[in-house]
């Protein structure tokens, strides 16, 4: 044969099985071509073949048969490719910076100190307040309290809808149609919500309870304990152990550094030749809650606005503030349950309930603390247009996701914070139908 590469349609052909041989029978058009430089096929194994130097056999095979698939509508930009990661229960929340690091901070930190006298403890680890940080304190509290009056304001002319089964809500005059829901017989519902309006401001602004401290530098709290200690919105006992006074919940403030004894044990500095608190300057006012008595809606589409604008800042203002008071006063949180405890080690109660609690003793595995473990943001998805078509479960993936406090804003009318357009999807188009969506993809 004088071609290097010759292509059979039909006929008898032999398959040697070898290296480089890939059969795979299937219905269809079978093609077998040979090459003159083969590099599996000896001569001497098979003398038959000495007319022949060397062949090498390619099988393509095509399917005539068309087969209907379902609809699979996707995008070029995920739209939780922001978002924070989802953690199984079953799984450990990574802690913020890798324990690798850490140690060698901690060993860069002993060889630069070896052979250097001892420097005084800064505040707060020597029991006094970072003054600095009582301001910012304040205003994170005060920005709590105008986040939830201005939540309950809105939430009458805002609608938010919850389901009857599961924790998910979504804003927006009609529930969305995706089908997400875990609760109660959703397997007969096939995934789908039964949206009801009654949603509260608990529902938006996720509460995140912790142990009230008297003495942040005190002993742990015992698991015989649990019950006696009060326990406050983690938010609240952040401030209130970075400088808020709360006559609600008292703590004890020091005045002078205290007496280090060891590594675990400490006294109390004489505080008697000092002079009375009375005669320090006045704190600063701190607002309260307006009961859902006294509420009262916006009057008009200008005043809902100017609500919804107030709103978020207060929400700005009080998450960039806790940011700055975790750095100094330190916050844990439980690896593998939302548990938050706030202070320098993590209580010793035992009513951890998540995966392998038992092995644990229902002890929590403390780790430090990221912001969306004290505020968490509760995501839920954007509405394009609140007065247009209702969303459609077969474009999906072109919405895109708020917090919830965020999202209520926005359909009030307040403008779309820069930091939240990756994650609502606001510079990619969304396709008013599925013919449009098809040639996206």
């Amino acid at each position: 044969m004088n071609s290097s590469s010759h292509y059979f349609s039909h006929g008898t052909i032999a398959l040697f099985c070898g290296k480089g041989m890939d059969f795979r029978p299937k219905v269809g058009t079978l093609q077998a071509s040979f090459n003159g430089k083969s590099e599996f096929l000896n001569l001497h194994v098979f003398p038959a073949l000495t007319s022949i130097d060397s062949f090498r056999f390619q099988l393509s095979l095509k399917s005539r048969t068309s087969q209907s698939q379902a609809l699979v509508v996707r995008s070029d930009h995920p739209q939780n490719s922001d978002f924070p990661k989802y953690y199984s229960k079953k799984e450990k929340k990574p802690f913020p910076v890798p324990i690798v690091d850490l140690r060698r901070a901690a060993r860069e930190r002993l060889k630069s100190r070896k052979g250097k006298p001892k420097t005084p403890v800064p505040p707060p680890k020597n029991g006094l307040l970072v003054k600095t940080l009582i301001p910012v304190a304040y205003d994170v509290f005060n920005a709590r309290i105008t986040l939830i009056n201005n939540l309950k304001k809105l939430l009458k002319v805002v609608p938010v809808q919850a389901c009857r089964f599961c924790n998910e809500i979504h804003v927006g005059p009609v529930g969305h149609p995706f089908k997400s829901c875990k609760g109660a017989n959703a397997n007969i519902r096939k995934g789908l919500h039964e949206w009801i309006t009654n949603a509260t401001v608990d529902d938006v602004f996720l509460p995140v309870e912790a142990f009230h401290l008297y003495d942040r530098l005190g002993r742990r709290i015992p698991h015989e304990e649990r019950f006696s200690i009060p326990r406050i919105p983690a938010i609240v006992e952040l401030c209130i152990q970075a400088g808020v006074d709360v006559p609600e919940y008292p703590t004890k403030r020091r005045r002078k550094p205290i007496i280090r004894i060891s590594k675990s044990e400490f006294v109390d500095a004489d505080e008697s030749e000092l002079p009375d608190t009375d005669t320090e300057r006045p704190k600063r006012p701190v607002l309260t809650e307006i009961p859902d008595s006294e509420i009262v809606a916006p009057s008009d589409e200008e005043e809902t606005t100017l609500l919804a604008e107030e709103t978020l800042r207060a929400w700005d203002q009080m998450r960039r503030g806790a940011k700055k008071l975790m750095k100094m006063y330190l916050v844990r949180v439980c690896g593998y349950c939302p548990e938050v405890h706030v202070g320098p080690s993590g209580h010793k109660a035992q009513n951890c309930g998540a995966f392998k609690h038992q092995q644990r003793n229902g002890q929590h595995g403390w780790q430090a603390a990221v912001l969306n473990d004290l505020i968490p943001p509760r995501y839920v998805w954007h509405v394009p247009d609140v007065n247009g078509a209702p969303m459609e479960r077969e474009l999906r993936n072109f919405y895109g996701q708020a917090p919830a406090v965020v999202e209520m804003c926005i359909q009030a009318g307040a403008a779309v914070p820069e930091e939240y357009r990756p994650t609502m999807r606001l510079d990619v188009g969304i396709p008013s139908t599925i013919k449009e969506a098809e040639m996206v993809v």
